[in-house]
């Protein structure tokens, strides 16, 4: 036992000195003072001697194992410093090398538009609101009186989402619908704008979209005109596109309004003379008009009192015009070589 636990002693300093990495050292720990190591055995053995030679073989044994336990913690603490070193040294950061410039960012012209439109609006009084994504058909169609039979609530046009017993549930088509909850969450004054992204079963060409953005505008108060409400898309359009743009309001139909304008703005670029650009001097943004009185009392307002007036413009449209951009893929494409351009854009 005694030769034994000599030639164990020999053999563990020798593995654990020469291990390289703390993987070997781990490996020699096992081969040395494992269960199944010969100093193990030796140690289980020492109940079968005689009381004298069990004392001196257990004083030699407790020996071995301080002197072995005491090279492998020295090992292991050298082996982790090598570790460590290794891992800063790969670490290092060159000092003398030329410094690399961030490549600086900018926000997406839809993003551009988008604030400059909120920031027009809230100067002028108008809070933000906001409303989901899915919407069901009230909110969506019936308050806004659009009939049953009217063709934006088809299939063809819209885009309903399959979820079981839920028939009614769509992406929304406009934000129109933030306008009737911001309505039914409140009594009048009524003074927001809606921005968001709406959904519609489109060919995408280089006006079109089947994914846009939209920011709608609606003022419900008592005393309220046309006159106002061209009085206000006057202010924006300066804002957008310079202060000598002019705004023109003809008659169309939106069921929601009544009555209802087509909203065109005097070109920015031959300033309503008439060119390549808008053919007869204006260009078409948006439509417009003064809230119809079902839709005012679809909401629990009272259309004797009060009256409104509603407007929508998408957002691409406006980039699309303010950054002379001749394609409206072009927006979603993901070119970092187009959007770029935008950096400094305002």
């Amino acid at each position: 036992m005694l030769r034994t636990l000599d030639a164990e002693l020999a053999r563990g300093l020798e593995a654990f000195g020469t291990a390289g990495t703390l993987q070997d050292l781990e490996t020699a720990q096992v081969a040395i003072l494992g269960r199944k190591a010969p100093f193990s055995q030796v140690q289980k053995g020492l109940g079968g001697l005689e009381h004298e030679e069990r004392r001196v073989v257990g004083t030699r044994a407790n020996d071995v194992r301080t002197a072995l336990t005491d090279a492998l913690e020295t090992r292991r603490a050298e082996l982790a410093r090598v570790a460590e070193t290794a891992l800063l040294d790969a670490d290092r950061i060159d000092l003398t090398l030329p410094g690399r410039r961030p490549r600086p960012g900018s926000l997406h012209p839809l993003s551009l538009v988008e604030r400059q439109v909120i920031d027009v609006f809230t100067r002028m009084g108008f809070r933000v609101a906001e409303g989901p994504e899915i919407e069901d058909d009230w909110h969506n169609f019936q308050a806004l009186n659009i009939p049953a039979d009217h063709p934006a609530r088809t299939m063809k046009d819209s885009l309903y989402v399959s979820i079981p017993g839920h028939p009614e549930l769509l992406l929304r088509t406009e934000t129109s619908a933030v306008q009737i909850r911001t309505m039914q969450s409140q009594p009048p004054p009524v003074y927001v704008i809606a921005p968001g992204r709406v959904y519609r079963r489109e060919t995408a060409d280089a006006t079109h979209l089947a994914v846009f953005h939209q920011v709608e505008g609606l003022v419900v108060d008592e005393g309220i005109t046309f006159a106002h409400l061209k009085g206000t898309l006057e202010a924006m359009a300066k804002e957008l596109f310079g202060e000598r743009r002019r705004v023109r309001l003809g008659p169309a139909y939106f069921p929601f309004v009544e009555p209802g304008a087509e909203v065109g703005v005097s070109c920015f670029r031959c300033d309503g003379v008439g060119c390549r650009v808008c053919g007869n001097g204006w260009i078409e943004l948006l439509g417009a008009g003064m809230v119809h009185p079902t839709v005012l009392e679809n909401c629990g307002y009272d259309s004797e009192r009060y009256t409104g007036f509603a407007f929508g413009v998408g957002i691409e449209r406006i980039a699309l015009l303010r950054y002379a951009i001749p394609d409206m893929r072009l927006l979603v494409d993901g070119d970092v070589r187009f959007l770029e351009q935008f950096g400094n854009a305002s």
